[in-house]
């Protein structure tokens, strides 16, 4: 089994630059900003031939506690209990605080072994923290520049004396083969629309930190979720407002980051606010998901809060029919996240648009159905000239790509005429479908 090492410690020390650098690359958003952590983050790490679950937490505090702070602590506190082994990290610079004091306390009452870890010692300035750090009676203290890699080494060499040696070469691969076959599932939306909520549901557990305070998830969390013989990889992101109302630097990373885990995502769930018209936000970002080429589902949060949800429910598809015809039939999943109900009909809604995400057809049966297509309606004249649709093929999949060769490119309308027809003769709603002409040689142009 992989073992699994947690980074602890106050705010502001420098555990999410450690968690990059030990994972290798940018995982955890990293600024200046006190409390930018909040839920838990996990990577996979390596020290010589083991590899392990790498555990990112919210920053300890001891001092005026509020609801917020407490469901961070939770957080902490379940990482702690799982761990194998915990980094505690301190500031070399500020030196041992009450609160640092206070917490090795707590640490050395779990039980669970703990490396003691000074950080922000590239100059002469931590070193004073150093000295401090043997007064925690957690061991010698190793002193890192987490920013600069500075004493990684010995680092590297302390936490590996922790870590069980020579890992089964097929358990191993068993993990990369489950980890690479799970299936990227983005769980994106407006700010307090019940993403986190979701998830949690989900998992089975309060992994995620939920509250009616819009903006709690500040970063893209990504946990492993095994569902019977499926497993996926769901990222909880954060909300996205209006450009216009995106001004902190803090939000515009969180925002990045939210695109970027639609960009390597499978398949997006689109969580929105049933008890609330269609927002126009709503409609942008489901249009952003169409245009990366993503699988694309709808659910419809708080539905047990509408009244009337059979008007509710054909008003929805009609405001989605008309607003977003690239992705035109796209499923819609009616739930509850809070309380659980219609959640079960969401992985297999997500499983057959991946699916059709994933689908490849035959050349044969596309270039019939491209010959009865032009039979029913021929492409308009262009430029005096109607084009000839010679030969169609698909290029590629995720999503459903077709290559049309023709002696000229028709009109828009005509494309999307060929597209809508496509989609509904091969089964592909939901599914943004790119149709590309490509002009053949004049065999007697020379």
């Amino acid at each position: 089994m992989t073992p699994t090492v947690v980074i602890v410690g106050r705010p502001n020390v420098g555990k999410s630059t450690l968690f990059n650098r030990m994972a290798g690359r940018r995982l955890a958003l990293v600024a200046d900003t006190p409390g930018l952590t909040r839920d838990r983050r996990e990577g996979e790490g390596q020290v010589g031939d083991c590899r392990f679950t790498l555990v990112d937490t919210a920053g300890l505090s001891d001092a005026g506690f509020s609801d917020l702070g407490d469901r961070m602590q939770a957080q902490t506190d379940v990482a702690v209990n799982q761990a194998d082994v915990v980094i505690f990290m301190v500031d070399g610079r500020v030196g041992i605080t009450p609160d640092d004091r206070h917490f090795a306390k707590v640490l050395r009452r779990t039980g669970q072994p703990i490396l003691l870890t000074v950080n922000k010692c590239e100059s002469d300035a931590g070193n004073h923290g150093v000295l401090e750090a043997f007064h925690l009676g957690l061991g010698e203290p190793i002193a890192i520049s987490a920013e600069h890699g500075i004493g990684l080494g010995t680092f590297y060499d302390a936490l590996a004396t922790y870590l069980p040696q020579g890992t089964e070469e097929g358990e191993r691969q068993s993990g990369e083969q489950s980890e690479t076959q799970a299936t990227r599932l983005a769980i994106i939306g407006r700010p307090n629309v019940g993403k986190s909520t979701l998830i949690n549901r989900l998992v089975g557990e309060e992994r995620m930190i939920a509250g009616p305070e819009p903006g709690l998830t500040r970063d893209a969390i990504s946990v492993l979720w095994r569902y019977g013989d499926d497993t996926v990889r769901l990222i909880d992101t954060a909300g996205l407002r209006r450009r216009s109302k995106v001004a902190e630097p803090l939000e515009r990373m969180a925002v990045t980051a939210t695109l970027e885990a639609v960009r390597t995502a499978e398949i997006v769930v689109l969580v929105i606010d049933a008890s609330a018209p269609v927002d126009r936000q709503d409609l942008q970002i489901a249009r952003l998901a169409a245009r990366q080429g993503r699988g694309l589902v709808i659910a419809a949060n708080k539905w047990d809060l509408l009244k009337d949800q059979t008007t509710g429910l054909s008003g929805l598809r009609t405001r989605l029919s008309s607003s977003l015809p690239q992705v035109r039939g796209v499923p819609v999943v009616t739930l509850s996240a809070l309380k659980g109900d219609g959640v079960e009909n969401l992985l297999p809604t997500i499983n057959e648009a991946a699916d059709r995400w994933n689908k490849r057809l035959p050349t044969s049966a596309l270039n019939r159905w491209l010959g009865e297509s032009v039979t029913a309606h021929p492409p308009p004249l262009t430029d005096g000239r109607r084009p000839k649709l010679r030969y169609l093929t698909q290029v590629s999949a995720r999503p459903p790509t077709f290559a049309l060769f023709a002696s000229k490119t028709p009109c828009e309308s005509y494309r999307r005429y060929l597209v809508n027809r496509l989609r509904d003769r091969f089964d592909l709603p939901g599914v943004p479908i790119r149709l590309r002409f490509r002009k053949g040689k004049n065999p007697y142009a020379s």
